[in-house]
């Protein structure tokens, strides 16, 4: 049977803020928050364990709800309108707000294909533009993306919204940067790093192998421990008169490059 909570007050309407705004909580319990009917499924597509899904009954249709009750029955809450514009960012539309546990990806696990196309991203601080590049990377059929002593976590509820999803699609694993140039080197990954002061056009570099593109926060750019790490320093040309991109779009540009010189590639 599901449960029903119809008073804001519920300690687990409550926990839910608490998780959707503080990250030292999420750590801490080992639980996030997603929301969105797409999110939800995508994250149980992935084997992500809910500990709730909530759904207000007035506004969620009833063949979403009995596609999530399939997968996950014994997480079902049904909630009153009032209790899910607590605890919504979209109250009043087919929605779900889900609870679920979260998951290591320790370096070591990480599927390698034949020819790796690692992201590594340090010190990457908005949520916006985390998630954007996770939906860049799933787009490009990235392996992995790889946080160095990341200033946000991806299970940041807006991370999650900015990805639209692709935070579950995607490996994602979280490590210090002596220990990813470690698992890089041992793999056998050529590591590039985007450094405005480099030479090398993207363009004018081949891709094609398996490598670990290093990017940093637009407003450094990446440290001195990635320049003196890099085996090589490449740059996207700029036509303008501007001399960095959003580090999403840059992603963007570098991934999607990479795959254009592999699918030519003799």
């Amino acid at each position: 049977m599901t449960k029903v909570i119809a008073s804001v007050q519920n300690p687990l309407i409550k926990n839910i803020v608490v998780l959707r705004e503080k990250a030292r909580e999420r750590r801490i319990q080992g639980l996030f928050v997603a929301e969105g009917l797409r999110e939800t499924a995508m994250a149980l597509r992935a084997g992500y364990r809910p500990e709730a899904l909530l759904y207000d009954p007035a506004h969620t249709d009833e063949g979403d709800v009995a596609a999530f009750g399939a997968l996950a029955p014994d997480a079902l809450v049904s909630v009153s309108s009032p209790v899910f514009e607590k605890i919504a960012y979209r109250a009043g539309a087919p929605n779900v707000v889900a609870v679920f546990h979260m998951r290591a990806l320790p370096l070591e696990n990480i599927a390698l294909s034949d020819a790796p196309l690692i992201l590594v991203l340090e010190s990457v601080e908005k949520p916006g533009n985390l998630g954007a590049v996770l939906r860049t990377a799933d787009a490009a059929g990235a392996d992995a993306v790889i946080l160095c002593d990341p200033l946000t976590d991806w299970y940041n509820p807006n991370v999650i919204r900015a990805s639209l999803g692709a935070v579950f699609t995607v490996p994602v694993a979280a490590a210090d940067s002596v220990a990813v140039v470690d698992w890089l080197r041992k793999n056998d990954l050529r590591i590039l790093s985007t450094y405005l002061e480099a030479a090398r056009s993207c363009y004018d570099t081949d891709l094609t192998r398996g490598l670990g593109l290093v990017m940093g926060a637009e407003a450094t750019g990446i440290s001195r421990f990635w320049i003196e790490a890099a085996d090589e320093h490449i740059i996207i040309p700029m036509q303008g008169r501007v001399d960095s991109l959003n580090v999403s779009a840059s992603a963007a540009v570098l991934l999607f490059e990479a795959r254009r010189q592999r699918k030519f590639a003799v």
